[in-house]
């Protein structure tokens, strides 16, 4: 589906950074497709044509510019206009359910024909569903073609390539080169020491960063988590189809980008490491529009401008929030990360690494399922829900994958004893990446969005929300932020 080239005059002829992967740019003279932001000579508005998706782009006809790298862009944000169905199949797609199913199994998922789903893919995305995975396959192997120093037997397959005879007639079609010729082009910067791998994740200003490292800061588990505000990162262990590993985030004011460090033994997983990434920090989200969207509120519009790029801060692990959220019912949340850390600590896998903080992995489901949690300060409520959810998790009758739709997903989880509706939202909200999850119960929301003094019921806050959705989960951010400030100022 094409755009109408008026709406983005401005930010195209301006290179406005904030509009990076919301449109690219087909310039019919030379057959190119760019990021609205290319340093080359803008084309005259004639001979363009503007599309949703770098996908879109690709299946007209259109070849990924080897100047402003449409891979190297935030990507498409897959809600913005966008109904539900497609927002969550383009999640979906992003972990990976396409990568050995089909688009029939895709939307059996979604209780969507796939046709329909096809059909909903050309109007919104303006490509079809195997047009997506394509073109993200070929530019996460253009990245690490001109990013790392992997071999590129290695890069075909970290990027899904069933074979280098494919992978290397993909490029050649695409890109009148081979991925031989396309590595000999970049520059020839100094390979990361111990086999490190880092990539540059782009993202649409403003983020607020800070906001996130300080919200997972005081969650941080010991031994799995640290944060280095002197360097403004994130360092964590991860453990991926058994294998373990660490990744290290760095922030910067310099550039609309952050630095993603990966240590890991296969790297058949790195693009679906690259992508929970992108999902922790939210990296896909576009700020304008939401702050935009909010500043029409008359509650939230004071607390937006105030906090601007506000983001929801994700996870790595849906198990391990969960363990964490069961933790910290009724307990501080000092003591609920105290809590984690003994569980690791006991129960994880010890891990080397080049960071003394980095010292153990979080244990699995199958870890947790029948593990003696006893002496370490958890009461046996929660304990026996532990052992509950863990048990489920790894009979795979409780998955993180985004396939249930939240409310559906809240019920599931509630049928456990000792995970009530907040514990279950507060998980959806951190796990499942859905922009209109609201932990409605959550009494710092109910006081954050009541007058001064007064509390809400949650059937009032509900009621209230209705005006913010479909982005409820960054009202919640937002209120958690505006009550945090009000406590602070009136002290």
């Amino acid at each position: 589906m094409l755009l109408n080239s008026d709406e983005y005059e401005d930010a195209r002829q301006s290179r406005d950074p904030r509009f990076d992967g919301r449109f690219f740019v087909g310039v019919l003279t030379t057959g190119i497709y760019c990021r609205p932001i290319c340093p080359v000579r803008i084309p005259k508005k004639e001979n363009i044509q503007l599309y949703r998706s770098a996908a879109g782009a690709a299946e007209a006809g259109f070849r990924p510019c080897l100047r402003c790298r449409p891979e190297s862009s935030p990507g498409t944000p897959a809600w913005i206009g966008a109904p539900y169905k497609v927002s969550r199949a383009l999640q979906l797609i992003a972990k990976g359910v396409l990568d050995e199913g089909s688009v029939d199994a895709l939307a059996a998922q979604l209780s969507i024909g796939p046709r329909q789903l096809t059909r909903l893919f050309q109007q919104h995305v303006g490509a079809s569903p195997v047009a997506v995975v394509q073109t993200q396959r070929l530019h996460f192997a253009k990245k690490l073609i001109d990013e790392t120093s992997l071999p590129l037997s290695d890069v075909c397959f970290a990027a899904g390539f069933g074979s280098v005879r494919r992978f290397n007639a993909v490029f050649q079609n695409t890109y009148g080169r081979s991925p031989r010729q396309l590595r000999a082009r970049r520059k020839q910067d100094d390979a990361a020491a111990g086999g490190t791998i880092e990539v540059r994740l782009a993202y649409r200003p403003p983020l607020d960063w800070q906001a996130m490292l300080n919200y997972l800061e005081y969650r941080k588990i010991p031994g799995v988590e640290t944060i280095d505000f002197a360097a403004n990162a994130y360092a964590r262990t991860i453990v991926v189809d058994g294998q373990a590993g660490d990744i290290r985030v760095q922030f910067s004011d310099a550039g609309n980008f952050a630095r993603l460090q990966i240590n890991f033994p296969d790297t058949r997983h790195l693009y679906h490491i690259v992508e929970r990434v992108r999902l922790l920090f939210d990296l896909k989200a576009d700020s304008e529009e939401i702050d935009r969207f909010f500043g029409q509120d008359k509650l939230l519009k004071q607390v937006v401008k105030k906090n601007p790029g506000t983001r929801v801060t994700g996870c790595w692990d849906g198990f391990e929030v969960t363990v964490r959220a069961i933790l910290g019912q009724q307990v501080t949340v000092k003591a609920a990360t105290t809590l984690a850390g003994r569980v690791a600590d006991r129960h994880g896998k010890v891990y080397a690494s080049a960071n003394p903080q980095l010292s153990r992995t979080f244990p699995s489901a199958g870890d947790l399922a029948d593990a003696d949690l006893d002496g370490i300060g958890i009461v046996g409520q929660r304990i026996d829900a532990i052992h509950a959810v863990a048990t489920k998790i790894a009979r795979n009758e409780i998955g993180f994958d985004g396939v249930l739709e939240t409310d559906a997903f809240v019920e599931s989880i509630c049928e456990i004893k000792g995970i009530g509706q907040w514990t279950a939202h507060y998980i959806a909200l951190r796990v499942l990446n859905d922009p209109n999850a609201f932990p409605h119960s959550d009494l710092i929301l109910r006081r954050a969005a009541a007058p001064q003094g007064e509390t809400l019921t949650p059937k009032r806050l509900l009621a209230r929300a209705e005006a913010w959705k479909p982005w409820r989960a960054y009202a919640v951010i937002l209120l958690w932020k505006h009550y945090q400030q009000s406590v602070r100022d009136n002290k």
